[in-house]
């Protein structure tokens, strides 16, 4: 039975990175790959882009309202129908902007349709909030593998913290694809709550008796 993975990791871990690698390493050896991302993700427009400058096209997007079954289902044929080949995996970027319904659909296409779905994305948002996607996919994919990256302290990254020029934000939407005005910086816990006052997740409550200086230390491993 194929199954659905989801690989997540901080920004900055290498995700999209480890997408273009598996996509070349099928084609390598002579197999056909669908990728696809949200819409919602104007970074790079209709091509997976990655930090390192490895840029490829997607097969197709998807608006936050369309069927994903429906169009793997029609982008599947045309390459059978140019190439006489099956699709042999669906490889999927910035998984966390899907809804539900969406990731759903990855796990129907997994096991109903025999393709293996790889999913990248991040797990929280700069407040420490999961995206809807991401929950899901932590609910129902098969595999879970974390992609690691360190902080600028040298630990191993957790959160992606927002920033505005040199300054960080703690409030407002959800989604703010990063470029010109809006950046992120990949942190462990302890610079998080360093950065934040003491504050994780939406409630925005400080919290004086949090010391940056007696946080414990977390190893990268």
């Amino acid at each position: 039975m194929a199954k659905l993975y989801f690989r997540y990791g901080a920004m900055n871990s290498g995700k999209s990175t480890a997408l273009l690698q598996a996509a070349f390493n099928y084609e390598e050896r002579g197999q056909q790959v669908l990728v696809a991302k949200p819409e919602i993700d104007t970074k790079g427009e209709a091509e997976v882009v990655s930090r390192l400058g490895v840029t490829r096209p997607v097969d197709f997007t998807v608006a936050p309202d369309e069927d994903i079954y429906e169009k793997f289902t029609a982008e599947r044929a045309r390459v059978f129908a140019a190439t006489g080949m099956p699709v042999s995996c669906l490889l999927v970027d910035e998984a966390q902007f899907f809804t539900e319904v969406q990731v759903d659909d990855l796990l129907r296409i997994a096991i109903l349709e025999g393709v293996p779905v790889l999913a990248y994305g991040i797990r929280t948002d700069f407040q420490t909030v999961a995206f809807p996607g991401s929950r899901r996919l932590l609910e129902v994919a098969h595999s879970l593998e974390e992609l690691k990256t360190i902080c600028r302290c040298g630990r191993k990254a957790m959160f992606n913290a927002r920033k505005i020029g040199d300054r960080y934000i703690f409030a407002g939407d959800q989604v703010a694809i990063d470029g010109v005005d809006v950046t992120y910086e990949s942190l462990c816990g302890t610079c998080y709550l360093e950065e934040s006052g003491g504050v994780l997740g939406t409630g925005w409550r400080a919290r004086p008796e949090f010391s940056y200086q007696s946080a414990p230390d977390a190893d990268f491993a």
